[in-house]
């Protein structure tokens, strides 16, 4: 038997047979060809959906502005670098986008990666040694999980404390010998569950044990603090936190990732993170919609608070029909089921709606916890509150359907 004869028996009944069943009872939820823009209704095949399922959060994807920029920066520069930030991938818009950022979020310097999955593998991997002490929370984004383990640090310095539990969170800190290093891990919106990080608790127990903070704003920026400037600047806490990581595939409509936090710092991760150094530089377009982005958000907050005021809207209708949404305190707002085959039975009961279905994300493990399985629902800043409610309708005419209430 080679190699691949092994792999191949090995899928067929770890994950093959998994996938074959829910597609045969007509279930399987992934990989939907969408044939539209991320706006707030969407298109698939000749079907439209109020799209319940994106993270396009300040709406920026069809911003005309922001379209216009990307078009002129391929004018300009192609469509592509051809190579990494180290050699020949380096444009003046890249480092026109770093200082933007570092001066946006309230650091002295930034580094982008061409996505938010390689800013936190190369950053973890590169910043934690053999004899440092990492503490991450049980249900950070699986970037940081990877990134943490590609690191030196031993296995036995690898700490996880319980969800958003600060008790939890002090204990594993008591563990760390003194004289010895620890970081802090959190993101600082959950992504599957859309609860945030108490950083104010976290950056009081990091000053008392001497650890530093990394926090993950993936689906914090654009959305959290004033003009959104991330969890940090929520709870004005941007002195305490040592790195800010962050993506541009949600509320800035592109693609790519970064990191914020002082010169040395970035500079090490420049030069080390070999997620960078080994990779393809963003493209033109990308870097040139981030910064188009930049331009509307830090003068112009109605995006963001228009956004919060439909989550408010949709959280109000959820609660109102007896949706169990968990802690959710954030424009991430799931529809907790608690069973893989419900799950996946509401997402394609809702897509199946007419005349107009509703797009959800159904999450099961590893993303979430076994028992824990539940429908992703996220706003966008572009709804009106006409068309929050017509979704809520269907969804709640389909919840009491399947007795989800």
């Amino acid at each position: 038997m080679t190699l691949f004869q092994k792999y191949e028996e090995r899928a067929q009944t770890e994950l093959l047979d998994e996938v074959n069943f829910a597609k045969e009872l007509g279930l399987y939820p992934y990989f939907m060809e969408l044939c539209s823009e991320q706006g707030p209704i969407v298109k698939f095949g000749d079907r439209e959906a109020i799209m319940f399922g994106s993270n396009n959060y300040l709406s920026m994807t069809t911003n005309p502005k922001v379209k216009e920029a990307a078009c002129q920066a391929i004018e300009e520069y192609g469509t592509g670098s051809t190579g990494s930030r180290l050699l020949n991938g380096t444009m003046d818009l890249h480092t026109e986008l770093e200082n933007r950022l570092a001066k946006f979020i309230g650091t002295e310097s930034a580094v982008i990666f061409s996505t938010g999955m390689q800013a936190n593998l190369g950053t973890l991997s590169c910043l934690l040694g053999k004899d440092d002490w990492v503490v991450s929370d049980e249900q950070n984004h699986a970037s940081i999980i990877d990134g943490i383990r590609l690191s030196k640090v031993d296995k036995k310095n690898k700490l996880i404390y319980k969800h958003n539990d600060m008790d939890s969170l002090e204990k594993s800190l008591k563990k760390i010998p003194k004289g010895e290093y620890g970081l802090i891990v959190t993101d600082g919106i959950f992504s599957m569950e859309g609860d945030i990080a108490k950083l104010d608790e976290i950056t009081e127990l990091a000053e008392t044990y001497g650890a530093g903070v990394y926090v993950d704003d993936a689906h914090a920026i654009g959305v959290l603090g004033p003009y959104g400037r991330g969890t940090a600047a929520h709870f004005k806490a941007e002195k305490k936190v040592d790195i800010t990581m962050g993506t541009f595939s949600k509320s800035f409509a592109s693609i790519g990732g970064y990191i914020a936090g002082s010169e040395t710092t970035c500079q090490w991760v420049k030069h080390r993170a070999r997620s960078m150094i080994f990779s393809a530089s963003s493209p033109p377009s990308a870097v040139a919609t981030v910064l188009a982005v930049l331009d509307i958000i830090e003068k112009d907050d109605s995006h963001r608070q228009k956004l919060w005021a439909n989550a408010k809207r949709l959280k109000k209708g959820y609660l109102e029909a007896g949706f169990d949404i968990g802690h959710s305190a954030s424009p991430i707002i799931p529809l907790i089921i608690g069973e893989d085959i419900k799950t996946f039975t509401f997402f394609k009961e809702l897509l199946a709606q007419t005349p107009r279905s509703v797009y959800t994300n159904p999450v099961r493990t590893p993303a979430t916890a076994v028992g824990n399985e539940l429908l992703r629902t996220s706003c966008q800043s572009s709804f009106d509150f006409e068309t929050i409610d017509e979704a809520v309708e269907i969804i709640t005419r389909i919840g009491k359907k399947l007795e989800v209430i």
